[in-house]
């Protein structure tokens, strides 16, 4: 038996870690077993439909390698498939006509409600076998067994148990013609041959309805596994319309595919104690029985922690890559400055994204010192001119332009003037970068470049003297 796992999003909203974490697990499952994975859009629901978010889920996807082989599919596109079975069931009786006015069924409800009863269609159109339905606004229900239980081994949860009478006769095509979700999964899991579905625990309670339909037209039941909901820092249950981050906001935030990957994966499955798994670790070590029954809580210290991890430990040449690719999106033209690698060794270790990275690395490429004016009041004053003018001058008078004579020349300043080198460190270090944390300032000055260095210089004096 081949092992096909599917992710089935529905367009109405962000791909959210929620969503991710359970495409992870369905991709490294299938892949564990040298399995297929699909990508399907359950896209029926045309009131809430949202073309931005199909577009988001395949960018997204995309953006971490999680490759489907088969897809993507739209259920849209298989309408006929979902009528043709949806006219044999009601041949076989499996289904019926349902004319019951939405103001009647309102009706019911209130008053089961009213009863302390759990709210249910009654089946009033069970057995009338309408078949003059010229001009008449209805809609198809399943015709659920009236007696005996829906029992199914859940991977994660354990043995579920539902009592038929606790299930109602659900509708699988609205008043429009269009099916339903309850319906349209269980003929695309049989039509892909898919043998294991992984997917959130607010789906427990399909899953009786959909087991049924399968009993109902002869197919073969897949393996489930439920899993448990993802949190918010704050405890509250992400929601699409909410509070759920879009996927692509955290690429534009400067976290590393592989950094996401590894954080979302231990969001409810572990591995004893392991915390950084590489996409291979992770493919050969998942399996269903390690995922926990607990809910998970969003922690973005420990995402930003195992950034840093893979931002200090993948190779050179790939950081360099991904943030030249990042810095490019936001219009920094790193030919105006050095070479990128120069400074990922120079500032290792000091960052946590790409982003963070590019605003450290921006004054190196753009001519973007905007003085920071409680700090300027501290460094740009009249007392420090002097020392910027016999800086101006001995960089202008620099034949040579390496590390070590920038250095001598501010160890000469510090002799000159009878202060310490950390004292003139940090004022250049703000007028060169805008910062008053960088790493060692010589190096700093000899990656921004002469020319550049001349002209923040010069700005500086400009500014002092205009206060």
């Amino acid at each position: 038996m081949i092992i096909k796992t599917r992710f089935a999003p529905s367009p109405t909203g962000n791909l959210h870690i929620g969503s991710l974490r359970t495409a992870l697990y369905s991709w490294l499952f299938a892949r564990h077993h040298n399995g297929k994975f699909i990508l399907r859009i359950e896209d029926t629901d045309l009131n809430r439909l949202d073309s931005i978010s199909v577009n988001s889920i395949l960018k997204g996807l995309k953006w971490l390698g999680l490759n489907w082989d088969e897809g993507p599919y739209f259920q849209t596109n298989r309408l006929n498939r979902y009528k043709e079975v949806i006219s044999m069931m009601l041949e076989k009786e499996d289904a019926y006509v349902c004319i019951c006015s939405s103001e009647k069924l309102l009706e019911i409800k209130k008053q089961q409600i009213q009863e302390g009863l759990k709210p249910r269609y009654p089946g009033i159109c069970r057995n009338l076998k309408i078949k003059d339905i010229f001009n008449k606004n209805y809609v198809i229900r399943f015709k659920n067994p009236l007696v005996g239980e829906v029992i199914f081994t859940d991977q994660v949860r354990g043995k579920i148990i539902f009592k038929n009478t606790e299930l109602d006769d659900f509708i699988i095509q609205r008043s429009n013609g269009m099916p339903t979700y309850n319906f349209c999964v269980v003929i695309d899991d049989v039509d892909m041959k898919i043998t294991h579905i992984i997917r959130g625990e607010d789906h427990i309670n399909n899953t009786p309805r959909q087991i049924n339909v399968f009993k109902s037209l002869g197919f073969k039941i897949p393996i489930y596994a439920h899993l448990s909901m993802i949190l918010d820092e704050s405890g509250q249950k992400f929601s699409k319309r909410n509070n759920a981050l879009n996927i692509l906001e955290y690429y534009q935030n400067g976290f590393l595919p592989e950094a996401l990957l590894n954080y979302i994966i231990r969001l409810g499955w572990s591995h004893g104690n392991q915390e950084i798994f590489n996409r291979e670790d992770m493919i050969k070590l998942f399996n269903l029985k390690s995922i926990s029954k607990s809910a998970s809580i969003i922690n973005t210290k420990k995402l930003l922690w195992i950034n840093k991890y893979y931002i200090n430990n993948l190779s050179l040449n790939h950081i360099a890559q991904l943030l030249n690719n990042y810095m490019q999106k936001k219009d920094i033209n790193i030919a105006n400055g050095p070479d990128l690698k120069a400074l990922l060794e120079l500032f290792q270790g000091r960052h946590c994204t790409l982003k963070e990275m590019m605003e450290s690395f921006r004054c190196f490429y753009e001519e973007c010192i905007i003085f920071d004016f409680k700090i300027a009041k501290k460094y740009l004053i009249v007392e420090n001119y002097f020392i910027l003018e016999i800086f101006y001058e001995k960089i202008n008078n620099l034949s040579y332009w390496k590390n070590k004579y920038i250095l001598i020349i501010i160890n000469d300043i510090a002799k000159k003037t009878n202060l310490e080198s950390k004292e003139i460190n940090i004022i250049l270090r703000f007028v060169v970068t805008g910062n008053l944390h960088t790493p060692s300032i010589s190096s700093v000055i000899y990656l921004i470049g002469k020319q550049k260095t001349l002209l923040r210089t010069q700005k500086a004096m400009n500014y002092i003297k205009n206060m």
